[in-house]
């Protein structure tokens, strides 16, 4: 994986300042246009998953969906969809979770998921761990089991896996 890992680091643009002084934003968007970078990430996202050991995957808004999406198709799983609140056209289950400045509240349909099944959650970047540990609670809630949680990037600075204390993390690059 190091030459994975290598290509990858490569394609990922620090833009300072963003979204506020003192950031460096990492975009993903330059790993997304090169279509093997991107073929890449997901060949080792579904690698470092186990195909066959998946049941949905569920993407967070909204990058988290790039990818979470075509893993699940390689995976021969669902995909569910994680949104920010008022952003799902049917019944809901929410999931609120404190930021470092203020509240955000996620939702999931209420039947998006079945008691039982295996679930990975995938997201694009953990940070603190606010959104994949309150994903997790909403999985659990419609009766899912979070098998993996599978990060493209991982801030390890900000310390997200601590919140994710006992869930399996697959993570492509750490920061």
């Amino acid at each position: 994986m190091r030459d994975a890992s290598e290509l990858l680091r490569s394609r990922v643009r620090d833009v300072p300042d963003f979204p506020q002084p003192g950031i460096v934003f990492k975009d993903i968007t330059p790993l997304l246009a090169d279509p093997v970078a991107l073929s890449r990430v997901i060949d080792e996202l579904v690698v470092g998953l186990g195909r066959g050991t998946i049941d949905k995957v569920v993407g967070i808004e909204a990058r988290g969906f790039i990818v979470a999406a075509p893993v699940a198709y390689h995976m021969a799983a669902g995909f569910v969809p994680i949104r920010k609140r008022g952003k799902l056209p049917w019944k809901t289950e929410q999931e609120s979770y404190q930021l470092e400045y203020g509240e955000e509240t996620i939702e999931i349909h209420a039947d998006a998921i079945t008691q039982g099944e295996r679930i990975a959650i995938v997201d694009d970047v953990l940070a603190t761990g606010g959104t994949a540990a309150a994903a997790s609670r909403l999985v659990e809630r419609l009766g899912g089991t979070v098998v993996s949680m599978a990060f493209l990037i991982e801030l390890a600075f900000l310390k997200g896996r601590e919140k994710l204390e006992g869930y399996d993390i697959l993570s492509l690059l750490q920061y």
